[in-house]
């Protein structure tokens, strides 16, 4: 969708894109003469102009320089042309609201490898490996696990961000990150009725016994999170573009998921559950 945009000119909204679509312009490359009769000659060299260094800069832009030119409705545009620098993030920390709380364990997926840390084993080694993505994905990131990750490493994550949770509002889904799966589609298995504040219950309990099984679990329930939102992202996507020329062409097909690398334990579910 990069190169069939125009809203991130500036003076050109939705509506104006839509008519250049319907006039044939579907592409940077199709703005040419005889341009549309519906624009002015002053629209014309508005266009003309951005495009000229729109071009240019296509293939040099990070992703953070793109976002900040689209309109926020818009920004899920950028997210094929820089899929293979993407991290999906979910964080756990040791209670529910952002104040007085720690990290206890962080999931990143980059469409390939699953990478995880644990509060007191590896957890400062995400502060480096961050640095190899370009642009973050998260649901309610804004919000909670990115200011929590800044808080916590001191630094700022300068990535472009997608957070789902708008995104997918927009668009009808609601209910959570688990209410959006289920409405969407996604099953978690062995692993559905398990939410956040059953992770926090986890994270006790394995500080208590050390158990290993205990934090397979807790990291089981953490790489769901994260792995799914690559596949919520890509509905989104698929979704947004039914509304202009390009649903077929642009169709992204589903991903396939990786490997479960951490297996949780039903018993131990099942006894939290009692609590």
């Amino acid at each position: 969708m990069l190169y069939n945009t125009f809203v991130h000119i500036p003076g050109i909204g939705e509506t104006t894109e839509r008519r250049l679509w319907q006039a044939g312009v579907t592409t940077w490359d199709k703005f040419v003469a005889p341009y549309p009769e519906f624009l002015t000659a002053q629209k014309v060299r508005l266009i003309t102009d951005h495009l000229v260094l729109s071009r240019a800069q296509a293939g040099q832009q990070t992703p953070l320089e793109c976002l900040r030119q689209l309109p926020a409705a818009q920004r899920w545009r950028i997210f094929p042309h820089y899929r293979d620098s993407v991290a999906y993030l979910d964080i756990e920390t040791t209670g529910l609201s952002f104040t007085d709380h720690c990290i206890t364990t962080v999931s990143l997926y980059d469409g390939k490898e699953v990478f995880t840390y644990v509060q007191g084993e590896n957890l400062a080694d995400f502060a480096e490996d961050i640095q190899r993505y370009q642009m973050l994905v998260t649901y309610n990131g804004k919000a909670f696990d990115i200011p929590m990750l800044e808080r916590h490493f001191g630094f700022k994550l300068a990535q472009a961000h997608i957070d789902l949770r708008p995104l997918l509002q927009g668009l009808g889904f609601v209910g959570g990150l688990k209410g959006c799966e289920k409405q969407m589609g996604l099953d978690r298995g062995e692993l559905a009725g398990v939410d956040g504040y059953f992770a926090v219950l986890l994270w006790r309990e394995y500080r208590r016994t050390k158990s290993r099984r205990v934090l397979d679990t807790l990291l089981a329930y953490n790489v769901e999170d994260t792995v799914n939102l690559e596949s919520l992202l890509v509905q989104a996507y698929n979704l947004k573009l039914q509304g202009t020329p390009f649903a077929e062409s642009h169709h992204l097909p589903q991903p396939t998921l990786p490997e479960k690398t951490f297996l949780p334990d039903l018993e131990l579910i099942g006894r939290l559950r009692g609590y």
